[in-house]
């Protein structure tokens, strides 16, 4: 009889149990710490996909685990139908380093991406005075806010809307990085422009620069409110604690989630001022675990370390150095590189293979990262991450680039 190492029994459960709705590189992770973690059969690996930017802060941040522990010994959950002693207080927080007026904690990024579509519609209908259920919401192809039926129902993927329709109506897809192409597609029924700054998922796409700055200025003209998707590029992870400060487009409506939780929880957010909030009355919207106290509570210590160790400021000086030496690399198998901060694409041109092939090889020399749209290979570590050990990672890169 043959006996499977620790990582092939494990592999083989959870493939035997769990619906394959992933793909995910063949190693299992038992323990993180900081940058760093290993498996089960105890190997060491360098984390640079940080949970696709959950983990900006690192696995396990001493202060932001200290806040989980501190509030799950105290209260965990209540429910909306009653307050707790911690949302209020996080949520000011949010809001104070955001500049918004109001927000509405959820759990999900998806989540929070379908509060922000419920947001636009109403305030669309009750504040521009659209027709009922004519509202438009524009995209962009390329797009990825999530896998929920209204989400996919907007998607460009296709494997991402097979199967599963009927789709929902109301969304118009335009060509991302096209400020042209958005002021074509309004019409006096748009109610919202929903676009991430960078698309993450879809291969780490930086628009051309002045892209945001011009939508900002074209929504604003047309009383048209901009979503900005900050789910994965919010909280430091391209060099600013929000990716829209680059251009200084702040949008009308801001999704926050992933780091959020600080690694360790699931919450998300939604921030709008006043005006676009107040759409919302007691019953339209809510969520049992939404602005639970140990998310709350998690989340308030994970916005103090941003803070506190600036992580923004580190993200653009370590991710800066990170690219300039990607690029000496000078990689015949590499297309393009491109991102901001430490959010980092590198293309690998058709001919040398799928990026998958290169992850596989990056793991085996003790770095974990996955592809993204078949020919990226997404490099993201915590926002921890020094200078020493983006150079550990660059000799094994070296090596399998070259």
């Amino acid at each position: 009889m043959v006996r499977l190492s620790k990582t092939a029994a494990f592999i083989q459960e959870a493939e035997l149990y769990s619906a394959r709705n992933y793909h995910p590189l063949p190693v299992v992770i038992a323990r993180g710490e900081g940058v760093w973690a290993w498996d089960v059969d105890g190997k060491k690996y360098l984390d640079m996909l940080s949970a696709y930017s959950a983990l900006n802060h690192g696995h396990r941040h001493p202060k932001v685990i200290g806040a989980l522990i501190e509030q799950a010994n105290t209260l965990t959950l209540t429910s909306r139908a009653f307050h707790n002693d911690k949302m209020g207080p996080w949520l000011k927080k949010l809001c104070q380093m955001a500049g918004y007026e109001r927000a509405l904690p959820m759990n999900t990024g998806a989540e929070g991406v379908e509060t922000a579509i419920k947001a636009a519609r109403k305030w669309g209908l009750l504040r521009k005075k659209v027709p009922e259920n004519q509202g438009e919401i524009i995209v962009c192809a390329n797009n990825f806010h999530g896998r929920t039926t209204t989400i996919i129902s907007f998607s460009s993927e296709e494997q991402y809307r097979r199967g599963f329709g009927p789709y929902t109506p109301g969304f118009k897809i335009i060509p991302f990085g096209d400020a042209r192409a958005l002021q074509e597609a309004i019409t006096e029924n748009t109610a919202a422009f929903l676009v991430e700054p960078i698309q993450g998922e879809g291969g780490v796409v930086v628009p051309p620069e002045g892209y945001l700055r011009e939508v900002r200025r074209i929504t604003a003209e047309h009383n048209v409110l901009l979503i900005l998707d900050e789910i994965q590029t919010g909280l430091g992870r391209t060099g600013r604690l929000f990716a829209y400060e680059y251009e200084d487009a702040k949008p009308d409506i801001l999704i926050l989630g992933k780091a959020l939780g600080g690694g360790v929880y699931p919450v998300s957010a939604v921030l709008a001022d006043d005006h676009i909030m107040s759409v919302f009355t007691p019953g339209d919207h809510g969520s049992t675990f939404g602005g639970n106290p140990l998310a709350a509570a998690v989340a308030m210590r994970a916005l103090e370390v941003i803070e506190e160790e600036r992580l923004a400021e580190k993200a653009a000086a370590v991710g800066k150095y990170f690219m300039e030496q990607l690029r000496k690399l000078n990689s015949a198998a590499v297309k393009e590189i491109r991102g901001k901060g430490l959010l980092i694409g590198v293309e690998i041109k058709e001919e040398y293979g799928p990026a998958r092939t290169f992850c596989e090889k990056l793991m085996e020399l003790g770095i974990l990262c996955k592809e993204t749209r078949e020919q990226v290979i997404r490099f993201a570590p915590p926002l921890i991450i020094t200078v020493d050990e983006i150079d550990w990672a660059l000799e094994r890169i070296r090596q399998v680039l070259l």
